[in-house]
């Protein structure tokens, strides 16, 4: 393995479903992760995302890339490919 291989970033690419909790006592309804995948591609993710949202028990979903570095272990901010339904604010995410 060469130094540069060992220090390149690697990309992460998940589509992440979410479904609706009951509401609390403050009345609101909130999200919660259903189900989470990777893929190796974007487009696997993406696709993956607008089959989930189709279901019935899924309440919305989303496709994402985040770049981790692999010295650090550290995640970067999400890069959304695509956002369906309902799904949280990019602040709670």
């Amino acid at each position: 393995m060469t130094n540069s291989e060992q220090t390149a970033e690697k990309i992460h690419y998940i589509c992440q479903t979410y479904i609706e909790t009951k509401a609390g006592r403050d009345g609101q309804v909130g999200l919660k992760i259903a189900k989470q995948f990777e893929y190796s591609t974007a487009s696997e993710a993406k696709n993956r995302a607008e089959r989930e949202a189709l279901s019935e028990d899924c309440s919305g979903a989303d496709a994402y890339m985040v770049s981790e570095d692999p010295k650090s272990g550290e995640v970067g901010t999400p890069n959304f490919l695509i956002r369906l339904g309902n799904v949280p604010e990019f602040d709670d995410f």
